[in-house]
């Protein structure tokens, strides 16, 4: 397979698990594009690469950037600015659980801690199921959050080394 193929195939492939994940597919394709290029690209060149609009372009860079994920550089002597993406595979998946950690974890942790406080008569068969479902659900949510804490928190080493005693 030549570059050019292999290079649309990644961007295509990065775009639908991107989906996947929740983040719009534009925005992965463009943290694609920006992830295998080995030089910064202003907009224009991820408009063309792309085959997308100047306001997708911007919006999609913005979103990026809002996620720790790519970053606006400098380049003297040129008045456009260019954007790179975190090369650092490790750092890359750090940032996207962070980030969803945050838009989908920390907001239902904070509802559940709510629902806990649900008034009524534990004999009432409708009020125990109630608190015994949201207690569950709120023992596995703060599970999670504690195991992605830690995910996002830890070195790569560290996590590879744990990850390999549980599996022995």
């Amino acid at each position: 397979m030549k570059l050019p193929e292999a290079k649309a195939q990644f961007i295509q492939a990065w775009g639908s698990l991107g989906a996947q994940w929740g983040i719009n597919r534009t925005m992965a394709q463009v943290h694609a594009l920006l992830l295998i290029m080995p030089e910064p690209l202003s907009a224009d060149e991820i408009m063309e690469e792309l085959n997308i609009s100047r306001g997708n372009t911007n919006m999609n860079v913005r979103e990026l950037i809002n996620w720790g994920l790519v970053e606006k550089v400098l380049i003297p002597g040129e008045r456009k600015e260019f954007f790179v993406a975190e090369k650092d595979i490790w750092k890359v998946a750090s940032m996207i659980t962070r980030e969803r950690k945050k838009r989908e974890l920390d907001p239902i942790l904070k509802v559940l801690h709510q629902l806990a406080e649900v008034e009524g008569d534990n004999k009432d068969k409708n009020v125990k199921a109630f608190r015994e479902s949201i207690e569950g659900i709120n023992k596995f949510a703060k599970s999670a959050d504690t195991a992605l804490s830690a995910l996002i928190k830890s070195e790569e080493n560290w996590f590879y080394g744990t990850l390999l005693k549980m599996l022995k």
